[in-house]
């Protein structure tokens, strides 16, 4: 039996931002200005610029799932919500939003969220499948590459090596703010990675899922729920964490984000210890 889609009109206001989103921007961009001013207790206001950042980011890995979706076939994202950057619509708010925040300010690590919900029955594609999957990690890596662009201009200020051996700062202006900067150019690298493992799961393992067999695809399905555990258990208890720091701060010194100064924006950001 074939299954015939029921196409339904978009809403009018289906790729408005939500008032809930808007408000999430505003406060990335007030504490941002906080923290370049040192308003206040500079320690709450990078708490602030950090988290309401990495919200936004996630948001906009969403919505980038739910655009390709909506472009691919799948109208009724309209209908769900998904366009509007509201990250109460998702399906699960406490995976896709209330986790990674969580595991964001305890390990300082991109923790990917899910999700939207793409109905795939009416995807009739596999590269559009693959794709609605990657368009996620692919906007992690696009503004891991945004918020690098200060840095690659060397606009940052940066340790150097004096004749003695001694490391020094080359300025110390708004380090707060730039060490804050570093930390979300870090967790987009990290998400970036992360999405993209060919992982049950997980993006990465969505983008390569469809081009399975019908077999393959129900086994891969039923192991999707787990992938993420053991992914997290072996990036918390076993080696595999090491390599993936090293990797993860190898691509950070790429785009010129040290590692020391985000290291310094994290322990800024728990302003509580």
């Amino acid at each position: 039996m074939t299954y015939e889609p029921v196409y339904t009109r978009t809403p009018r206001n289906a790729f408005v931002p939500s008032p809930v989103f808007v408000g999430i921007v505003a406060v990335f961009v007030v504490s941002g200005v906080m923290t370049w001013t040192r308003f206040g207790n500079v320690k709450i206001d990078v708490f602030l610029f950090v988290i309401s950042g990495w919200i936004v980011s996630l948001c906009l890995h969403e919505y980038a799932h739910a655009l390709t979706g909506y472009f691919s076939g799948d109208l009724t994202v309209a209908d769900r919500g998904y366009l509007r950057l509201n990250p109460l619509k998702y399906t699960h708010p406490l995976l896709s939003i209330v986790l990674p925040v969580i595991v964001v300010i305890l390990g300082g690590i991109g923790l990917p969220g899910g999700a939207v919900w793409v109905d795939h029955r009416y995807i009739r594609s596999k590269i559009k499948d693959s794709l609605i999957s990657a368009a996620g990690p692919l906007t992690n890596v696009v503004l891991a590459l945004i918020v690098a662009i200060p840095f690659l201009a060397g606009m940052a200020p940066e340790l150097t090596e004096s004749v003695s051996g001694r490391y020094t700062l080359s300025s110390a202006d708004h380090i707060e703010f730039w060490a804050a900067l570093a930390l979300l150019a870090f967790l987009q690298v990290t998400a970036s990675v992360l999405n993209l493992l060919p992982v049950p799961g997980l993006d990465g393992g969505g983008i390569i899922s469809p081009f399975f067999s019908p077999a393959y695809q129900r086994a891969w399905n039923l192991a999707a729920p787990w992938g993420f555990l053991v992914l997290f258990l072996l990036l918390w208890q076993t080696q595999v964490g090491d390599y993936f720091y090293r990797f993860v701060n190898a691509l950070a010194e790429i785009i010129n984000v040290p590692p020391w100064l985000y290291a310094y924006g994290f322990e800024l950001m728990r302003f509580w210890s």
